[in-house]
Formats: structure tokens, C-alpha cells, sequence
């Protein structure tokens, strides 16, 4: 049997861990889990991690490190993403991911991806269960601190990484609770601004299907459906139509902070910056209805975290 691999995909607002193997050619899950540690934390306006935010993440690694040698892991891949590319003490972040994973896997570290390469596993992750049929697609990845735009069917045709997400909309703009018009506004100019640029790179006139991928589009789309409660499996590759995908994000941006964490399928790490994320979702939706006639959104459990599985599997 092929030894065990973890992925880890450590991003601006959550750390990430999936352990798989590979079975007859594909592979499969034994272990997936989320937990949001914020290591982006006042990264925007300071350009360094704050020490609790170092410590939020070092705690979820030690966890996910007992998980990797409890369950034989044989090969172990971190990657870091926007906040780590954008923080003057990074070195300190390093130190501690060689400290944790070296006890699993001799040299085990975690690495800083660029923003091409964040694309390039986002997309393969993503359109690893998806029938090319529905191509060209364009896959985009909400982070906190940065999306991933990605156009291709079997492989990358072009991708861009704009300088915007969740967690660095709400910290630059959504200050109000709830968030005022004028905010909003501001907010909405910056989006426009940041995929403006990936929309001049990554020609989605192309595609065909619209693939929304990580945690801010998979709980837009769980509210959609009126879930009472985040349920992975009536997530993955759920369709959800322009329509209620904007009443959905009008609601959010409008909320109190306390009426967003109310919400079921909320996850209590995305009340305060789903928002922002909302207002990105909009004016995606707006671009890919305008440019290439696409009117729902699909959305994928499956990401970057699979990706990083796929690039260091066997076969």
C-alpha cells in the first residue's frame, strides 16, 4: 500500500489539513479538517504576523501533527499562501512549521507558493471530479487575503492572483457594524479595482461553467439553500442560481455581526469578514454574467487542500 499523505494548506484566515490515499489510480479521504487560526491578523496594515496569531496557528499544527503520525503519514506538503508572502517576520512562522512537522517527517517545513502556483493547485484540486464536458471553466479561490482566477479544462489556460479576500477587504474598508453605505462603496471600488486586473489577464469571455471554491463560497451557497447546518456532502458541486446567489450576499453585507453569527452553517471564524467576501461573490457574479453569460455559480469542497494531496501522491 502507498504511504499516507497530508496536505496542508495554511491561507490568511484558516489552516487546513487533509490526510488521503491513493486507491486503484485516485485518492481518498481519511482525514479532513478546518480551523481558523486568522495568522493574517492586522498582516495588511502592521506587514508582520502578530505573536497570538502565530501562537492560534502553531496550537492547530501541534494537533494536526499528532494527527499525521497517528494515521501513518509517509509524505507531508504545507503550503502558505498571501499573508505569509506579504509578512516581514516570516522566518519566525518557518522555525515553527520545521520545529511541529519535523517530528513527523524528517525536514518537513512549510513553503510559500506564488500566486500562480496557489492557482495552479486550486484549479487541479477543483476540476479533479469535474466533467471537462463543462469547460472551459473558471475556478476561483476567496481567500483572506488574496483570489485565485483560473480559466482552463484539463489544464491552466490562465490565472492571476489578485491582492484581495475576505479578511483584507473587511480590515481595509468594513469597519461599522453593521458595515455603513459609504464603506460599502469604498469596499466595492477596491474589488472592482483588484479583479479589474485579473479580468484584463485571465480572458473568462472563455468559459463555460463557474466554479467557486473555499469557505466563503461554500457557506454562501449552504445559506442559499436554506441549511440549517454546514453539511459538506449536499455542498460539493451544488449549483446555485445568480439570483439567490445575490440575495444571499445582499443579506450579509447588510448584517449585524450578530445576526450573521446566528446564521447555522456560519462558521464562527467567518462572522466578521464574510461580508467582505459577499462583496467580492457580487461583483464576480457580475463580471462572469456580463462578459461570458454565466448565471449560476458551482460550487467545490474540493480546492487547493486536494491539489496539494494530488502533487505529492504517487501515480
Amino acid at each position: 500500500m502507498n504511504a499516507r499523505v497530508a496536505a496542508i494548506d495554511c491561507g490568511t484566515n484558516s489552516i487546513r489539513l487533509l490526510i488521503a490515499e491513493e486507491v486503484d489510480g485516485r485518492l481518498h479521504d481519511v482525514h479532513r479538517e478546518m480551523r481558523i487560526v486568522r495568522l493574517g491578523q492586522g498582516v495588511d496594515a502592521t506587514g508582520q504576523f502578530a505573536l497570538e496569531a502565530l501562537q492560534r496557528t502553531r496550537s492547530a499544527l501541534v494537533d494536526y501533527a499528532a494527527l499525521c503520525s497517528s494515521h501513518g503519514v509517509g509524505r507531508i506538503r504545507m503550503v502558505a499562501t498571501s499573508a505569509t508572502r506579504d509578512a516581514a517576520n516570516r522566518d519566525v512562522f518557518f522555525a515553527m512549521t520545521a520545529d511541529v512537522l519535523g517530528h513527523v517527517v524528517e525536514g518537513a517545513i512549510a513553503e510559500v507558493i506564488t500566486g500562480v502556483e496557489e492557482a495552479e493547485l486550486s484549479f487541479h484540486g477543483a476540476v479533479n471530479e469535474l466533467d471537462s464536458a463543462a469547460g472551459p471553466f473558471v475556478i476561483v479561490d476567496l481567500g483572506g487575503g488574496s483570489t485565485e482566477v483560473v480559466l482552463g479544462t484539463d489544464t491552466v489556460t490562465a490565472s492571476f492572483s489578485a491582492d484581495i479576500g475576505c479578511v483584507r477587504l473587511t480590515e481595509r474598508c468594513l469597519h461599522s457594524d453593521p458595515p455603513t453605505a459609504a464603506e460599502v462603496a469604498a469596499a466595492r471600488e477596491l474589488v472592482r479595482e483588484r479583479l479589474g486586473e485579473a479580468l484584463r489577464v485571465v480572458p473568462v469571455e472563455q468559459a463555460r461553467t463557474w466554479v467557486g471554491v473555499a469557505g466563503t463560497m461554500t457557506t454562501v451557497a449552504a445559506l442559499a439553500q436554506g441549511m440549517t447546518a454546514y453539511d459538506s456532502a449536499a455542498i460539493h458541486l451544488l449549483r446555485v442560481g445568480s439570483e439567490r446567489l445575490l440575495e444571499v450576499c445582499d443579506g450579509l453585507i447588510g448584517m449585524s455581526r450578530a445576526a450573521r453569527a446566528a446564521l447555522g452553517p456560519m462558521h464562527e471564524g467567518r462572522v466578521d469578514v464574510i461580508g467582505g467576501g459577499a462583496i467580492v461573490i457580487e461583483e464576480l457574479a457580475f463580471a462572469l454574467r456580463d462578459r461570458a453569460g454565466i448565471d449560476a455559480l458551482t460550487v467545490s469542497e474540493h480546492d487547493i487542500l486536494d491539489g496539494i494531496a494530488l502533487s505529492i501522491a504517487d501515480g
